[in-house]
């Protein structure tokens, strides 16, 4: 089987995560910014990730359909049960502050996604297109710091009860991962032993060591 994803999507970083946690023998190709001509070519839409090519070599999109087909291949299984109501209220709290945060730092970080200059500019010019000035975001980003580590104190509580791993962590480890690329917010103890216990169970980096 293969994914086809963009390394900083924290919808592709749904299936990692369930590839990482049952070691399935997933390869991984990345799809340049820009490259319209690939999701095209495999499953007729311009912009969309991830993508999995199943082992009978048919095509399936939308990460959370890919990661509950992923997980119902075998056990042990990861991705049962329902979203914990508060958590998912709270990333719906959140999303326009999380987004305001990492999409200017994403367009300025180091993925294989945007290693070429060409793929960069049209990454910057797709984002710009949705959010705005980047920059200014970037620059005058001191009062979404504020307010987001004023809200990272509030899912500090809700992390810290929430142990067995199950389709919760799908919605809330992507955007708590997203948001480790922010200088200057600060993850409280439940949040970050969180952050560093699913990371190491699904195999995936997070991204403190490109926080700007």
């Amino acid at each position: 089987m293969r994914l086809y994803i963009y390394e900083h999507c924290p919808f592709c970083l749904r299936t990692r995560m369930i590839a990482g946690f049952k070691n399935l023998p997933i390869q991984y190709s990345i799809i340049m910014e820009g490259d319209s001509e690939t999701p095209i070519h495999l499953v007729g839409k311009k912009v969309v990730v991830p993508i999995l090519q199943k082992s009978d070599g048919q095509y399936m999109t939308e990460s959370l359909d890919i990661v509950k087909y992923l997980d119902d291949l075998s056990p042990p299984y990861y991705a049962q049960g329902e979203v914990n109501t508060e958590i998912e209220a709270w990333i719906k709290k959140n999303s326009s502050l999380i987004f305001r945060l990492i999409v200017p730092r994403f367009t300025q970080s180091d993925f294989k996604e945007i290693s070429t200059p060409e793929a960069r500019q049209a990454f910057i010019e797709r984002e710009t297109a949705s959010f705005g000035d980047l920059k200014q975001l970037y620059e005058n980003s001191e009062p979404d710091i504020h307010a987001m580590n004023t809200s990272l104190t509030e899912i500090d509580s809700l992390i810290e009860h929430h142990e067995e791993m199950n389709i919760t962590d799908f919605m809330i480890f992507p955007w708590l991962r997203s948001l480790s690329i922010v200088e200057g917010l600060i993850f409280p103890s439940h949040t970050k032993r969180y952050m560093n216990r699913i990371a190491t169970a699904a195999k995936v980096n997070l991204l403190f060591d490109q926080a700007r």
